[in-house]
């Protein structure tokens, strides 16, 4: 099977799930600014979830072009994966609603967690399709935010429970951490 038309229905769930996140802000009541104050938490919540989905959308992409075909396994994983993107638009919306409570930003901190996996998943899926003489492999290497990524998850969700807004600042650590451009699979497909 061609990849390109996996790419294509991940591109749009991707779009659709970003679609259904912005349609979660509600105009605010009122002409003031003022009126945007109660409005701040579900905002702040919507920017940090377009970062995770433009990051995965990016990191996606570029994982895809490395691959040199598609299986079974590899459309089972991407529907994993993207099952778990699917459930952004909900943790966003109920985290920014209430105002990060405890229990919203944990389930946030899951849902990342969750997604987290089925990418790394994925990416084996790629791996092993490709063989031993993978691009994807040898252009991955150590992969030290992949593996760093879900271990922040994990401390987010247990510091959650006591301190939502140091499990808040984990979440914006690791998008950070991700936003830097990551060229080495842009590199070794060049080679």
């Amino acid at each position: 099977m061609a990849k390109g038309r996996l790419e294509a229905f991940s591109d749009g769930v991707i779009a659709i799930i970003i679609t259904i996140m912005v349609l979660e802000l509600r105009i605010p009541r009122g002409g003031s600014v003022q009126a945007l104050g109660p409005l701040l938490p579900v905002f702040l919540s919507y920017v940090l979830s377009f970062v995770y989905v433009g990051i995965y959308w990016n990191n996606h992409h570029h994982m895809l072009h490395a691959g040199t075909g598609v299986t079974g396994v590899m459309l089972w994983a991407n529907l994993h994966f993207l099952f778990w993107l699917s459930l952004f638009p909900f943790v966003t919306g109920w985290m920014g609603e209430n105002n990060f409570a405890a229990v919203p930003t944990a389930l946030y901190g899951i849902v990342l967690l969750m997604a987290a996996i089925a990418y790394l998943l994925l990416q084996r899926a790629i791996i092993r399709a490709q063989g031993h003489d993978s691009i994807l492999k040898k252009a991955i290497g150590r992969d030290w935010k992949g593996k760093i990524s879900p271990a922040f998850y994990v401390v987010s969700i247990l510091v959650a429970w006591r301190s939502p807004r140091i499990a808040d600042a984990l979440f914006v650590a690791v998008a950070l951490l991700w936003l830097i451009p990551d060229r080495r699979i842009e590199r070794r497909l060049a080679e």
